[in-house]
């Protein structure tokens, strides 16, 4: 019997098309897997990239078209709270150690480090004001070599390669004016009036005019400049390479708390480079102000101040009525005198009266939110300041400049810095600073 061939399978063009339809199929599925990785291989990617690179890149503020950058503002953040917390460490062991009460600035600290929005707006504002001072100082050619960089990093740790440095302050010589005719009688006391205010804030009552305690009037105080401190400078070296270990020890540490050189250095360079502008911007503050002697009667109501201004009008003596019905304890028991005091000194309805008063004249109830004062002006001469004075002038004069030039300046802050205050470090591995 013969053996039978093998069936010839007969391919239809319908099975071709079948076929070419289930490769390409196939082909688009094994497309869209890979596309699929793929995209999310990039997205991935791209939200590393936006947290670690692009959103750092992006403005938090701009300055007169100079950026301010997330990143660098975070820095600064993170500088600000481990300054913070060597601070609290430091209250801390004054309060164990010498027994000296700091709850009140512990509990500041604390506030400010728990409170995102305080401390990233303080830090922000801050920023801005550098900014704009580093662009008034490129402006005028004013520049900080790395020598006077590295200098003042050596002072910062008590380090003086060249022999310690040790400042010489000249004291301002001045002398009190001399009474004139007209003062002698007003004022006819063999004491010399003193060169600052003697009032106090502790008023006392006084029986005849039923007067009720109120706090009087103060020096206003200065206004404080910031100044950054190393973050974790300990024992002072005294050689280079003590300095080289404490130095690599405090960048080890900050880069723990994802802090650059590069951060620590500008924080310390703006210090120089406000320090010389400020002194080209002040080269001409006087070492001189007109100054007021002056003498008031402080009392709580206006009712008590018209009965006060009665009694002088009927010739009664100033200093006995001052030191008989005056709140100030401080100036009350002498007689109301003040002695020579400059602007700046007083509150401002006090001092507005007291410059623009004749000298001898005893002129209309002034009311403060301290009560109401009777004021008689004694003198009124240019007379030169101390050294702390001075450099309190200059830098009221700085700070009157900086004002003016956030006003002119185009400043645009962004609210996503709201979202991205850094909350770290939480505490800190180093040693409380000395």
């Amino acid at each position: 019997m013969a053996k039978q061939s093998p069936t010839t399978r007969i391919v239809t063009k319908k099975h071709v098309a079948r076929l070419e339809r289930e490769r390409k199929q196939i082909a688009l599925i094994k497309w869209i897997a890979i596309g699929t990785i793929v995209f999310i291989t990039l997205l991935l990617g791209y939200g590393y990239l936006k947290t670690t690179y692009f959103l750092l890149k992006e403005p938090v503020a701009k300055v007169n078209g100079d950026v301010i950058t997330t990143g660098e503002w975070q820095e600064r953040v993170r500088l600000e709270r481990v300054r913070q917390l060597n601070l609290y460490q430091q209250y801390l062991f004054y309060q164990e150690q010498f027994g000296m009460d700091t709850t009140q600035y512990q509990q500041q600290i604390l506030m400010t480090l728990q409170t995102p929005s305080i401390i990233g707006q303080q830090v922000l504002d801050q920023m801005v004001d550098e900014l704009i001072i580093r662009q008034e100082a490129e402006k005028r050619g004013i520049t900080v070599s790395e020598e006077e960089l590295n200098t003042l990093f050596h002072e910062s740790y008590g380090f003086f390669p060249d022999g310690t440095y040790t400042p010489t302050v000249t004291a301002t010589e001045f002398s009190l004016p001399t009474l004139s005719s007209e003062q002698l009688t007003l004022y006819p006391s063999t004491a010399i009036s003193t060169m600052t205010s003697t009032s106090t804030a502790a008023p006392t009552n006084t029986p005849d005019l039923s007067v009720t305690p109120t706090a009087t009037f103060t020096a206003a105080p200065a206004t404080p400049t910031f100044v950054p401190e190393l973050p974790t400078a300990t024992a002072t070296p005294y050689t280079v390479e003590g300095f080289n270990k404490e130095y690599e020890q405090t960048m080890t540490d900050l880069k723990a708390y994802e802090i650059s050189e590069a951060t620590l250095r500008s924080v310390y360079e703006i210090q120089l480079i406000r320090k010389k502008l400020l002194d080209e911007l002040t080269t001409d503050t006087s070492r001189t102000e007109t100054q007021v002697w002056a003498r008031h009667i402080l009392v709580r109501t206006e009712a008590e101040a018209k009965a006060v201004e009665e009694l002088l009008a009927n010739g009664v003596d100033f200093a006995n009525t001052a030191k008989k019905y005056s709140t100030d304890t401080g100036s009350g028991p002498i007689g109301g005198d003040l002695g020579w005091f400059g602007k700046g000194m007083m509150v401002a309805e006090f001092e507005d009266a007291a410059f623009n008063q004749n000298v001898g004249e005893i002129g209309q109830p002034v009311q403060s939110q301290f009560g109401y004062h009777i004021i008689q002006v004694l003198g009124r001469e240019e007379l030169p300041v101390t050294e702390e004075q001075y450099q309190q002038k200059r830098e009221t004069a700085f700070g009157e400049w900086l004002t003016a030039a956030k006003e002119t300046a185009a400043i645009t802050t962004f609210d996503v810095w709201t979202e991205r205050v850094p909350l770290t470090p939480e505490a800190l591995n180093t040693p409380t600073p000395e």
